[in-house]
């Protein structure tokens, strides 16, 4: 793990209840961080930021969970979740747009426009409009970095039947490129994270059991496993840290050496 600490840091994490959401929280907490979970199911922020919360106090480590519910798509309460987490935490140094959705699996021809526009509503604008808003409150407050999930389908390669989410995850590299160059100027780093299959729900084929995933992945993989969300979280972590200073627009594959 890394050795970076974030001591009054307060980093946003969209998606923040989902599996990768969850760990990357985990790390930047225990690392001293204040950390504000955000996604739409209240319940599971909730959850989340308590069990993460009771494991801190277990350990007698530092740093603070909170949550909001929100709606990456929607720019008016994007633009509530950036000024909340201001004003509860004071600041917003750090923010992981992890927020994403698979899609229907099925060929091209056969994904109707309604699911094709939720994936990119999820995935391409929900970064646009997140990075929006943190953008302009790091640019105005000394600086930030910002961290994109991207995945290694799209830019990197491809999968039958994911078109939509290839789609967008393509763009989401490009746009984090694109936004690193805009605003590297204003002291605001951007880079992006590609994972490979990590174990979380995304992994699994619908019915497969634990055994059956792992031995797909065996095969298609040169690591011979799926990742466990604490090394993406790992990946995320070093690249809003100080450690990382000169990189910028960088998309981070972490996928066992799928697509290299």
């Amino acid at each position: 793990m890394t050795s970076a600490r974030f001591d009054d840091r307060v980093v946003l994490i969209t998606g923040g209840a989902g599996a990768i959401g969850e760990a990357t929280a985990r790390t930047f907490a225990a690392l001293g961080a204040t950390v504000v979970l955000a996604g739409r199911d209240a319940e599971r922020l909730a959850t989340t930021a308590a069990r993460i919360t009771a494991e801190l106090e277990a350990d007698g480590r530092a740093g603070a969970v909170d949550w909001v519910r929100t709606d990456v798509t929607d720019d008016a309460r994007v633009a509530h979740l950036v000024a909340e987490v201001v004003r509860r935490h004071g600041g917003l140094h750090v923010a992981f747009n992890c927020a994403g959705v698979l899609g229907p699996v099925g060929p091209l021809a056969d994904l109707d426009e309604a699911s094709w526009r939720s994936v990119v509503d999820v995935n391409l604008t929900g970064v646009f409009l997140t990075m929006r808003h943190e953008i302009a409150h790091m640019r105005a407050h000394g600086g930030g970095t910002v961290v994109n999930m991207a995945s290694n389908i799209g830019a990197h390669g491809r999968r039958p039947g994911l078109a939509a989410y290839a789609a967008t995850k393509a763009a989401v590299s490009a746009l984090t490129r694109a936004a690193a160059r805009d605003h590297i100027g204003d002291g605001v780093r951007v880079n992006a994270v590609s994972p490979g299959a990590s174990d979380t729900p995304m992994s699994f084929r619908p019915g497969e059991s634990r055994a059956d995933r792992d031995a797909r992945i065996a095969v298609g993989v040169p690591a011979g496993r799926v990742s466990d969300p604490s090394e993406v979280a790992a990946a995320v972590v070093w690249l809003a840290s100080d450690a990382s200073a000169y990189v910028v627009g960088h998309d981070l594959v972490v996928d066992g050496g799928t697509t290299a």
